[in-house]
């Protein structure tokens, strides 16, 4: 059985997402671990999660982050592309774990949803 090629944007703090990782391993995984805070996936990179998952920017993001009331991001009136950037530019707003595996993503909460990819 070849083992699958999965990439996990991981933040090493975040008790699910260790969880994930390690669910991941358990299930021979071929990973790559990207931990996002230090390397920001670019603009493009969230354009191919959001359409693997089949949600919108807002959706990912995690709205009780300080810097989400800071930067004003509950405003409706913002475009996915502003959202998307602020994303680029304060990555912590992203939702953890992602897990991009066979052309499909899944957010790791609760940590076995990614399992439904592999």
């Amino acid at each position: 059985m070849t083992k699958t090629k999965t990439t996990i944007f991981h933040n090493p703090r975040c008790s699910k997402s260790r969880e994930t990782l390690a669910l991941l391993e358990a299930n021979g995984a071929d990973i790559t671990v990207v931990e996002y805070l230090k390397q920001p996936p670019s603009v493009a990179e969230i354009r191919t999660i959001l359409s693997l998952l089949g949600l919108s920017a807002r959706q990912i993001m995690r709205t009780k982050e300080d810097e989400y009331k800071a930067q004003h991001l509950d405003d409706t009136t913002l475009t996915e592309e502003q959202l998307i950037a602020s994303m680029v530019a304060t990555p912590k707003l992203i939702e953890r774990p992602i897990v991009l595996a066979n052309n499909k993503a899944a957010i790791g909460r609760p940590p076995e949803n990614v399992l439904t990819i592999l």
